[in-house]
């Protein structure tokens, strides 16, 4: 954490910021092309996922909201089994 921290203090945050939205869409061009393509690029899915996480991370310490968004994970997980449980009982 000290090394994302540090990258928020020599980059800055609006700099962070766009390299979140960066990353995010490397990924997205990543699974585009493996969805819609069917190229078979896990080496890059893995890339992109970690570099996205990374800048996740540092967007949470930058807005100061790791326990919040941990909260609303767990919430919408909840919500998620509670469909699934919806759904397969109807099957």
């Amino acid at each position: 954490m000290d090394t994302l921290k540090r990258a928020l203090k020599v980059w800055g945050k609006d700099a962070q910021m766009l390299q979140v939205i960066e990353e995010m869409s490397e990924l997205t061009k990543e699974i585009l092309k493996n969805v819609n393509r069917k190229k078979n690029n896990i080496a890059e899915l893995i890339e992109e996922t970690a570099d996205v996480e990374i800048m996740l991370e540092q967007l949470k310490h930058c807005y100061q909201i790791h326990e919040q968004v941990e909260e609303y994970k767990t919430a919408k997980i909840m919500k998620i089994k509670k469909r699934l449980d919806e759904w397969e009982s109807k099957k």
